[in-house]
């Protein structure tokens, strides 16, 4: 009996036993689960990027970055304008937004960078300075202006020393490692992969740049970008710019670039130049997507500049097609305002709006004065003609006042006032006729021809000065 019992205790405990170790599996195999799923999802494209996109007025910002969503239908905000661009990952099948805010043009509204740029997004935001080839002009005096507005904001985040350091540490360290796309004999290290992607184990080895590079590192993601390319053949034929004029404008912005450390692209969204490539640009330097296309300095209007291959030698190849100009002349005195450009704007804003008499108060001035005896063409202020009238084709049909008869021919027949048959009783018909079908108050017989009132024949000059205002 004492045995039975023992079998039995030892049935129950291994029972027990068996069921610990299935629940121990069952505990193993959820951490498993949350493992793998906390690995892919750090595998998947951040959702914290954004874009910041600064530049005067009419700098085509709006339109640029609708074309990077593509919209075809982009509409202009104000103050801060916030959105998001599509990207997907086809190896991945993976997909996330790209925020972006846009400021508008007028400086006066800085203040709401506080929302787009903070210490939190800090490093994880992309800057775009955009200017336009419409204005050659105020392209540098607009990214030196853009660039100190962006420093104050800087200054005045709550960011420690240590962080601003980190941040130039690693914009100095991007630029140092840009390798040629394509050069397999480089191996990429891990802050290729783009901030956020990779941690950086140490202090990194930095060599010293060269004088003048990164002289104002600002530890952002920066890309200077020339919007509107297109109007280049407008300025070589309207303003006689050569291909010098454009090399020099290409050599201060790369000029510019080096000391921020950014890159550079020409675009033109009209002729869809350069577009698509700023896209794969910007998701290779924010998510880490393939991009194998080299620098483009070759076509003038689509140049293609990447952070980290310019320097002041390749920029040096520029003042090679400089003849009358030196690359070290101030902007300005080179790219100067035309004068034409500010008398086009002076005219503009000086120009009035015409508008034409009405049509019953033209046709009883007119009746006015033929029942003065008064020379429509003559002199008073009743004889003035009125700034809204011109002359039209539709005047020259037959039938119409200045066709029918010659002024010359004065003759009467027998019978007949010798008003009748001149211009001016075919006139007082005419002006009586449109009257009478306007109003229905108008007796034709009313109005008489001056060769009646003034008993005399009309002079002929009188005829040629009033068909010359009717013709």
């Amino acid at each position: 009996m004492a045995g039975h019992k023992s079998s039995q205790g030892r049935r129950e405990m291994s029972r027990k036993e068996s069921e610990v170790d299935t629940g121990q599996d069952v505990e193993n195999l959820w951490s498993t689960l949350l493992a793998e799923v906390q690995t892919s999802r750090s595998a998947q494209l951040p959702t914290t990027k954004s874009l910041l996109l600064l530049g005067d007025k009419e700098s085509g910002k709006t339109t640029l970055i609708a074309k990077l969503q593509g919209n075809e239908d982009p509409k202009k905000g104000s103050g801060l304008e916030y959105g998001y661009i599509d990207v997907r990952d086809e190896y991945r099948e993976d997909h996330t937004r790209l925020s972006h805010w846009i400021l508008d043009g007028d400086t006066s509204h800085t203040n709401l960078l506080t929302f787009a740029l903070t210490e939190e997004n800090y490093a994880d935001t992309t800057v775009l300075l955009c200017v336009s080839m419409t204005t050659p002009w105020n392209i540098m005096d607009q990214l030196q202006n853009w660039a100190s507005l962006l420093q104050d904001h800087i200054d005045k985040l709550p960011l420690s020393g240590e962080e601003v350091k980190k941040y130039q540490t690693e914009t100095w360290q991007r630029w140092q490692e840009y390798t040629e796309p394509g050069d397999e004999q480089e191996v990429a290290s891990p802050t290729k992969r783009g901030r956020g992607l990779g941690e950086v184990e140490g202090e990194p080895d930095l060599e010293p740049l060269p004088e003048g590079t990164l002289a104002r590192n600002l530890g952002l993601e920066l890309l200077v970008v020339v919007t509107k390319t297109d109007y280049m053949m407008e300025l070589e034929k309207d303003f006689d710019y050569k291909d010098e004029h454009f090399d020099f404008i290409q050599q201060a912005i790369r000029k510019f670039c080096l000391q921020y450390g950014a890159s550079l692209f020409y675009t033109s969204v009209k002729e869809d130049k350069n577009c698509d490539l700023l896209y794969k640009y910007l998701v290779h330097r924010i998510f880490n997507f393939p991009f194998k296309t080299p620098a483009l300095v070759v076509e003038k209007d689509a140049v293609f500049i990447p952070a980290g291959w310019d320097n002041d030698k390749k920029i040096a190849i520029l003042y090679e097609n400089m003849h009358s100009v030196r690359p070290d002349q101030y902007y300005t005195d080179v790219i100067a305002r035309p004068m034409s450009v500010v008398g086009r704007k002076q005219q503009s804003s000086k120009e009035l709006e015409v508008v034409a008499e009405e049509e019953q108060n033209f046709l009883g001035r007119q009746q006015h004065l033929l029942q003065q005896g008064v020379p429509p063409g003559g002199g008073g202020s009743g004889g003035v003609i009125p700034a809204g009238v011109q002359k039209t084709p539709d005047r020259k049909v037959v039938g119409s006042p200045g066709v029918q008869g010659s002024p010359k021919k004065m003759e009467g027949t027998p019978g007949k006032p010798l008003g009748a048959n001149t211009s001016e009783g075919v006139l007082a018909n005419f002006f009586n006729s449109l009257l009478t079908k306007k109003t229905g108050g108008v007796s034709p017989g009313l109005v008489q021809s001056p060769a009646t009132l003034g008993g005399g024949s009309p002079q002929p000059e009188t005829d040629c000065k009033f068909y010359s205002f009717l013709v």
